[in-house]
């Protein structure tokens, strides 16, 4: 029922800036929450940051003050504005809908690489 399409990943120097964009499709965007996740090869998929449906928001200690989470409701998009990135960002970034009821686990994405190297 929820499609999502991400954008803007790339390479970029360390301390450089990107920002990701995930378009959803679907309805009642405004009752899901909004999740940025990543995965680097050979590691897990971690979250790397949450936006609630009332604003409130999450992030992973190692990008805290650094990443941005924000989501446009009228545009059905969710942000991440990446700053200060370092090589340690690399990695593929997905998009996360998630509802309580409809679907706690969420849809995805599917993914765009982000690739932090001088």
């Amino acid at each position: 029922q929820v499609q999502l399409v991400e954008s803007g990943g790339g390479l970029v120097q360390p301390g450089g800036s990107l920002r990701l964009s995930c378009v959803a499709s679907g309805r009642d965007f405004s009752t899901f929450y909004m999740g940025w996740y990543r995965q680097a090869p050979g590691k897990q998929r971690d979250m790397v940051a949450i936006v609630a449906t009332d604003g409130t928001k999450d992030y992973a200690d190692s990008v805290k003050g650094r990443f941005t989470i924000s989501r446009d409701n009228n545009k059905n998009t969710a942000y991440l504005q990446m700053t200060s990135l370092k090589p340690e960002d690399t990695a593929v970034y997905y998009c996360n809908a998630a509802h309580p009821r409809w679907n706690p686990v969420g849809y995805w994405g599917q993914g765009t690489q982000v690739t932090v190297s001088s």
